[in-house]
């Protein structure tokens, strides 16, 4: 796992964290925030994956190059 998947990880966490205190206490903006921190931390576990399968792709060309 990679410092991208591990960061987005960490957000989703805090993000869904936020998102119940917003609605436990009934702060909208709160619960936004916690949602948006959720999809972003979704997001960079994406890119986390999409590195680690570009770079597993240029270590098979490499190996068949070599």
């Amino acid at each position: 796992m990679k410092k991208d998947q591990i960061t987005g990880k960490g957000n989703e966490g805090a993000g869904k964290g936020k998102e119940t205190a917003g609605k436990l206490t009934g702060n909208r903006e709160t619960e936004a925030r916690g949602k948006v921190d959720q999809a972003k931390g979704k997001g960079q576990g994406a890119l986390g994956k999409a590195k680690d399968a570009v770079g597993d792709a240029a270590d098979k060309l490499k190996d068949k190059i070599s």
